[in-house]
């Protein structure tokens, strides 16, 4: 996410009102594997990504356990990005994230679905107006994807709004 084309997700929505469902998460995440380069596959579009192609983020595991948040996209030809960090939710087992990339500001980061071998993600919020389909390359099998939409759907989310990023700037 980059500078200004990133700020308006923390002005609208993605710190929830606490009015939303619950969001069942996956059992545990081991943040030293969740940790390294994603790309999105495909996302509920917001207007903080409007012109993004070749969206990524970057995880890294701090020393005091949080973890650095580095996205990044392709806007006008340009690489535009943003840092933050994530913070975990304590009794989550690393599966719920609270993310921060202004003070005071937190937002929650849920992993709903991850592969085995960490080799893919599904990550939304419990509001259900944010999700992202996430790899660790920037194509994903059409198989994975449909598996990760139909358990999006079962969550309740709507997954008509979802669109795929275009992926192809390497």
């Amino acid at each position: 996410m980059g500078g200004a084309v990133f700020t308006l997700v923390l002005m609208f929505g993605f710190f929830g009102c606490g009015s939303e469902k619950n969001l069942p998460v996956v059992n545990s995440v081991d943040l030293t594997k969740y940790a390294g380069k994603w790309y999105e596959i495909a996302s509920f579009p917001q207007s903080f990504q409007k012109g993004c192609s070749c969206t990524t983020a970057e995880y890294t595991v701090m020393a005091n356990g949080n973890v650095e948040v580095k996205n990044n996209c392709i806007k006008e030809g340009k690489v535009k990005g943003i840092t933050g960090k994530a913070f975990a939710v304590k009794g989550s087992n690393n599966a719920k994230l609270k993310v921060q990339f202004f003070w005071p500001l937190r937002g929650d980061y849920y992993i709903i679905d991850l592969a085995p071998d960490y080799s893919y993600a599904l990550v939304g919020h419990p509001n259900r107006d944010y999700l992202w389909v996430l790899s660790r390359t920037p194509k994903m099998d059409e198989a994975v994807y449909a598996q990760l939409l139909k358990k999006a759907t079962e969550l309740e989310f709507d997954t008509s709004r979802l669109v795929k990023t275009v992926q192809s700037c390497n």
